[in-house]
């Protein structure tokens, strides 16, 4: 299966402009810094350092990346040193590039298994509706015919128009709604995507600009999700399976259920999940505290050491913002912390979202 994800827009985070990457050039950005000298992806590269395109169960996001990057670059460093490799140099648009890229070989967060879906499959009572090849034993269409595996926007859409019908034909057969976790929708994806004479899959996750799915959300959804049942943040840590899931399960709950063309839930999904998804939820009290404790204000707020002041709420910051400045100043700034006798900070995901929600904040 090859995963290709392009985002594209300027989007507006909780008031923080965030330019989502191409994917495609994230790739390619890993080859042009000779990054797959140590690391690889799924086996294409070296081996001396972990595989890129390894898949992780944590929510993967920017602060994540960045948190990781952070944590691992003087080994990075050393071992580029020893190699006589020259530190990759990437600039804010760069560092958006490979984190869309990370995230669409990543889209499923929860790692599928293929025997897991088959039971499923069988469990919850697919096989009486959907046959596996066609001809049809069933009223519903073959698994043969289903197209939706190379777009999880597609699924959602085709999850979320199918339950109308499913419920009608659940109700008829006098039997309970199936519900659907979004584990349980990436072990049926794996499944049937291994299933003897299925097509290779090429994974296109492609997100418009949030912004031009606002009215048609107004128009479709907001007449429900109002309230408290208003979407806002509900959708945080969810990944697309995990929406696709939710639409799922909430539709017998729905009086009707319009239908939604697949690239109108594009745009929907855009406006709804992606700004959640990249959104930074950081408590600037703890960047305060990450800031004092690592030792950040030793030099950025001591206008002798060399270091650029960081003067708080003068500009935006994001985690993108800290990949870009790792490995544009990282090194100096290592240089910068031993003359002082610091060591290098440790950040975890929840530091890196709370300096900057901190810095980013007026004081």
């Amino acid at each position: 299966m090859r995963f290709v994800c392009c985002v594209f827009g300027l989007l507006l985070v909780a008031g923080i402009p965030v330019h989502a990457g191409d994917a495609q050039r994230g790739r390619e950005i890993l080859g042009r810094e000779n990054c797959l000298t140590c690391h690889n992806i799924h086996g294409e590269g070296g081996t001396l350092a972990p595989d890129l395109g390894r898949r992780t169960t944590q929510r993967y996001t920017p602060a994540l990346l960045a948190s990781v990057m952070w944590n691992h670059a003087p080994a990075m460093w050393g071992a580029m040193a020893a190699k006589s490799i020259t530190p990759p140099h990437l600039n804010i648009k760069d560092s958006d590039d490979l984190f869309a890229y990370f995230l669409s070989i990543r889209y499923f967060d929860h790692p599928g298994e293929a025997e897991r879906g088959k039971q499923i499959f069988d469990q919850k009572n697919c096989s009486e509706c959907h046959s596996l090849k066609e001809p049809s034993a069933g009223p519903g269409k073959p698994v043969s015919q289903w197209t939706v595996f190379g777009d999880p926007v597609l699924l959602v859409s085709e999850m979320w128009n199918h339950s109308g019908q499913m419920a009608k034909a659940f109700a008829e057969h006098k039997r309970r709604w199936v519900k659907l976790s979004g584990q349980d929708i990436s072990d049926l994806t794996v499944y049937l995507q291994h299933l003897p004479g299925a097509p290779t899959t090429t994974v296109n996750l492609y997100l418009p600009d949030p912004a031009i799915g606002k009215d048609l959300f107004e128009g479709v959804c907001r007449r429900c999700h109002q309230g408290s049942l208003r979407l806002d943040n509900r959708l945080e840590n969810k990944t697309l399976t995990d929406v696709a899931a939710d639409m799922w399960d909430h539709a017998p709950r729905m009086v009707t259920a319009p239908t939604v063309g697949s690239e109108e839930m594009r745009k929907i999904v855009a406006y709804v999940w992606l700004n959640q998804f990249l959104t930074t939820m950081g408590s600037p009290a703890r960047g305060e505290k990450v800031f004092t404790a690592k030792h950040c204000a030793s030099c950025h707020m001591d206008p002798s050491s060399g270091a650029p002041k960081l003067a708080r709420g003068e500009q935006t910051y994001t985690p993108i913002t800290m990949i870009s400045v790792l490995w544009t100043h990282g090194p100096a700034m290592r240089e910068k912390m031993r003359e002082k006798g610091f060591s290098w900070p440790n950040l975890s995901p929840d530091d890196i979202d709370g300096l900057v929600a901190y810095l980013s904040a007026k004081p």
